[in-house]
């Protein structure tokens, strides 16, 4: 298991098309990473978050998706299902990963050291579960983990956040 003193970079990722991605490649960018659904509440996130990505991209911003079939199966799909979904219905051009698990035993390691790192509003004393899909880390250029938004957080009230990282006056 990853300790605090590791950033994002020390983690792998397989995008939805089966490739093995470092996060160590997306050294120097902003990283907003993301538990998706298609079935869910706030997929009109997504929205919200290819609206980001299509702003701040240029400027260094990456988002990433990661779909995630643990609250209410709102994610059932396979990976080409997830695919046509996110570019058909919101025009998804952000990476989007493989579906994991965010929470329990079988945990990504990625979502293991985020919980850990920034474990949400009860802090040390709560587990650091993610409540829900959307959730929303937010990493600085050097792979730190900043800032921890929940689902209700919609996507384009980050933007401030974002640009202080991007350091756009």
């Amino acid at each position: 298991m990853a300790d605090t003193s590791e950033s994002v970079y020390s983690f792998s990722v397989e995008t939805l098309d089966g490739r093995v991605t470092r996060l160590a490649d997306f050294k120097g960018k902003v990283l907003l990473i993301v538990n998706t659904a298609s079935q869910c509440g706030f997929t009109p996130q997504y929205a919200g978050l290819e609206a980001l990505y299509r702003t701040y991209k240029q400027s260094g911003l990456e988002v990433l998706g990661f779909p995630c079939n643990q609250f209410g199966g709102q994610e059932p799909g396979t990976a080409a299902d997830i695919g046509m979904f996110c570019e058909r219905n919101y025009g998804v051009s952000f990476p989007m990963f493989a579906k994991i698990d965010v929470n329990g035993e079988k945990a990504h390691p990625l979502y293991r050291f985020l919980r850990k790192t920034k474990p949400g509003l009860l802090g040390p004393l709560g587990s650091g579960a993610i409540k829900w899909n959307f959730t929303k880390f937010l990493v600085d250029r050097t792979g730190k983990v900043v800032d921890r938004f929940a689902s209700t957080t919609k996507p384009e009230s980050l933007a401030t956040h974002i640009e202080k990282l991007l350091e756009i006056k």
